[in-house]
C-alpha cells in the first residue's frame, strides 16, 4: 500500500522532509515530554471557561494599552502561575493579545519550548 509523502520539516529554515511534524533532528526541540498535560496542570474545561468569561469583560490586551494601542486579546495570562500557586481568581489573570503573552513568557519561563503553528 502507498504511504503518504513526506512534508518539509515544520521548523524555520530547515530543508528535511518527514512524515511527522519535525524531522528526526528538530523534533528533540519542541517535544514536551517532561511537561504535564494541560489539564494535569489546572487547565482544563473549569479553565476554559474562566478563560471565556474573562475575555469577554477584558477584551483588549493590557500590555498593548499601555503603549496607546487598541489591541484585541486572545490569551489570558496567570501572573503568578498556577506551578508558583497561583489561581483563576480575576486579581491573578490579565487579558494579552498572542504577541505580549509569549514575550512574557519567554521573560519568565525561558525554559518553555512554546511553539504556537502558523494560522491559528
Amino acid at each position: 500500500m502507498p504511504t503518504k509523502p513526506k512534508k518539509p520539516c515544520k521548523h524555520p529554515g530547515c530543508p528535511l522532509l518527514t512524515h511527522d511534524t519535525y524531522c528526526e533532528s528538530h523534533a528533540p526541540l519542541y517535544a514536551a515530554e517532561d511537561r504535564p498535560s494541560a489539564s494535569r496542570r489546572g487547565y482544563d474545561k473549569r479553565w476554559q471557561a474562566i478563560r471565556r468569561s474573562y475575555l469577554k469583560r477584558h477584551p483588549l490586551c493590557v500590555e498593548c494599552a499601555k503603549g496607546n494601542k487598541v489591541v484585541r486579546a486572545e490569551d489570558v495570562h496567570h501572573i503568578i502561575s498556577l506551578a508558583d500557586g497561583g489561581t483563576h481568581e480575576d486579581e491573578n489573570l490579565m487579558a494579552l493579545c498572542h504577541s505580549c503573552h509569549s514575550k512574557i513568557t519567554k521573560r519568565y519561563k525561558p525554559e518553555y519550548k512554546y511553539h504556537r503553528p502558523q494560522g491559528r
